[in-house]
């Protein structure tokens, strides 16, 4: 059964799922796409001499889209397995599992590459428009079998890398927001290992680089000198990104038993136990007494509780604020205590953003644009950019998980049946989340108040961009609980919140990459970008309102895309505060619009029905 009834099981099922199909039939269009404006971008701008045009056109071509794809399947295999293994856990499945008698090999590997299968899918199905690539010139079938085989075993080391935490932490935020900040210390402490003059073990800093950043090896194995500098630029990372994997596995295969079950649940069956045998003594010693005391003792303990527990408070209890659902979420540990580790982690990496933008102020190089790859974006935004692009997901993830914890833990259930409002609960929930995320919030204002006092940002555009911040925060929280209440399946809902999210801002990079590497006239790509923009609203619509369809939504949905691509052009113009009325009109409009169907009434979806689509 290849690696156990786990992945067996996936692999018969996922073949009746329509979202196999829709999902790689989705991809496939979207590349094809992205060549087709690539290419009316040049057809429209450039006159085309000769078959070298042609070639550098592929080439440049074939440079975006390999580590567009490596961004993308490497995100999406760090969230598919974490969010696969945390949601056993919240549907306590996952000890019915450590209960039977699969090997923790078997339990390890079955969900990790059962996971990974719809990633596996999507990879088969890019491999023959790479292929229809080099038809362009430029490019050869050896540079796209080396870019896959970067992409493959990254895939496998981020898939790993979720598993694993996933399976170590106990909350569905404290794995995704592990996730999320492990992989940006991976590719910031290999960048910073580069940017190291010495060697280790007489390998110089960027080499170890080179075989620790998949950016770096992407790029080495895009470049047509992979053909003959392959042993040095792309088997290294493939060797240190096989051995990650194997260090991964091997660690949770060893301890997926001393893990789980967490120690709350030990600790609740040890209580138990041990009330168990106090009472089995009691009842030892009682033997002798008449029966009459034996009952009315019997009958004092069913009365006090059913599983016959008494305990004494230790603490005086805490008055509740009007707003139960908002105390919950701000005074008690509703996420897990470990969530300050996660605190001081985003702490840590707060800080050597600082430092890197504190280095470029003193050295001046803070706003340079010296290369052509630099023309829109200035070096701090390449530091400030992720770490805000990180906040934001950690954000979503807190507000989509907030939601889908309550559901697959039932209390759902019990909050619909008190006399909760549906405003109540749904301010109450997105206060909640923006107070857990606090430092996400603030620390990225933090940083840029720290540019405008340097002199690097004027007032005018820190105020810009805090208030553009501050429409983005409010939006991606509501946008995960958006997605916890219209899907029922919390797999899905995560996919499909992080992935919106993912989706917005990674097209604006591609977006900004391909218009500064095909032409400087932005004004005459609004035409190639139009069929992006109509596929990009009907995507977004079948998210966020396929499920919950209304006039507002499908408004919202058709405006994002086309208001992204006036943003970008504004960006590349200068245009800021255009930049802001627009991204402050656009997306305050469709957090409004997520916002007022929840506001009338608790439509949320309980999963009651489920089909082989929800599984």
């Amino acid at each position: 059964m290849l690696v156990g009834p786990v992945f067996t099981r996936e692999a018969v099922v996922a073949p009746r799922r329509r979202r196999l199909y829709m999902l790689r039939s989705v991809y496939a269009i979207s590349l094809l796409l992205l060549m087709c404006t690539a290419w009316m971008i040049l057809a429209g701008t450039q006159i085309i001499r000769n078959l070298g045009d042609m070639a550098r056109f592929g080439a440049i071509l074939f440079q975006i889209l390999a580590p567009l794809q490596l961004v993308l399947i490497m995100f999406m295999s760090a969230v598919q397995t974490a969010s696969g293994v945390a949601v056993e856990k919240d549907r306590q499945t996952l000890i019915l599992l450590l209960m039977t008698r699969l090997s923790n090999s078997e339990l390890v590997l079955g969900k990790l590459f059962a996971s990974l299968l719809t990633i596996g899918v999507m990879l088969v199905t890019a491999l023959p428009i790479f292929m229809l690539i080099v038809l362009f010139g430029g490019t050869s079938f050896a540079q796209v079998g080396w870019t896959f085989a970067v992409t493959v075993v990254t895939a496998l080391a981020a898939g790993s890398l979720g598993s694993t935490l996933a399976l170590w932490r106990e909350k569905t935020f404290q794995t995704l927001a592990l996730v999320a900040l492990s992989m940006v210390f991976w590719i910031g402490a290999a960048e910073v290992i580069g940017l190291w003059q010495g060697s280790i073990a007489g390998f110089a800093g960027i080499e170890i680089a080179g075989a620790m950043n998949p950016l770096r090896a992407i790029i080495a194995a895009s470049r047509p000198s992979v053909v003959s500098m392959w042993p040095t630029s792309v088997v290294p990372f493939l060797i240190a990104m096989s051995v990650l994997t194997v260090a991964l596995n091997a660690l949770a295969i060893a301890r997926v038993r001393i893990w789980n079950p967490s120690r709350d649940v030990r600790v609740g069956q040890a209580e138990q136990a041990a009330e168990a045998s106090i009472f089995s003594d009691n009842r030892e010693s009682e033997t002798g007494v008449a029966g009459q005391a034996v009952a009315e003792r019997e009958e004092s303990q069913r009365q006090a509780h059913v599983d016959a527990r008494v305990r004494a408070a230790n603490q005086k209890s805490r008055r509740v604020w009007d707003n139960p659902v908002l105390w919950r979420e701000a005074c008690t540990w509703a996420y897990g205590k470990k969530i300050v580790f996660i605190r001081v982690a985003y702490w840590l990496l707060a800080g050597f953003v600082g430092y890197a933008l504190f280095a470029m102020v003193q050295s001046g190089t803070v706003l340079s644009r010296g290369s052509e790859a630099a023309v829109a974006i200035p070096p701090a935004a390449w530091s400030l950019g992720p770490f805000m692009l990180l906040s934001l997901v950690m954000i979503n993830a807190l507000g989509v998980t907030a939601m889908t914890n309550e559901r697959d833990g039932r209390s759902l259930d019990l909050l619909l049946v008190t006399d909760l409002s549906p405003r109540e609960f749904l301010f109450g929930k997105l206060g909640g989340v923006l107070y857990v995320t606090l430092d996400a919030v603030l620390w990225p204002i933090v940083l840029c108040g720290f540019l405008w006092i340097s002199g690097a940002l004027s007032l005018e555009y820190f105020v810009y961009l805090m208030l553009g911040w501050l429409v983005l925060v409010v939006f991606v929280a509501m946008l995960g609980l958006h997605c916890g209440m219209i899907y029922a399946n919390s797999r899905q809902a995560i996919g499909v919140s992080l992935g919106t999210v993912f989706f917005l801002f990674l097209g604006v990079v591609t977006a900004m990459v391909m218009m500064v590497s095909f032409t400087g006239n932005v004004e005459a790509q609004i035409t190639p970008f139009l069929a992006c923009i109509v596929g990009g609203g009907v995507g977004l619509y079948v998210a966020l309102g396929a499920r919950n369809p209304s006039p507002a939504l499908a408004l919202a949905s058709g405006l994002l895309p086309l208001a992204m691509f006036f943003s970008i052009t504004s960006l590349l113009l200068g245009r800021y505060l255009s930049v802001l009325l627009v991204m402050a009109f656009t997306y305050g409009f469709t957090t409004t619009a997520m916002i007022m169907p929840a506001l009338g009434e608790f439509n949320i979806s309980m999963g009651r029905v489920k089909s082989i689509e929800d599984e």
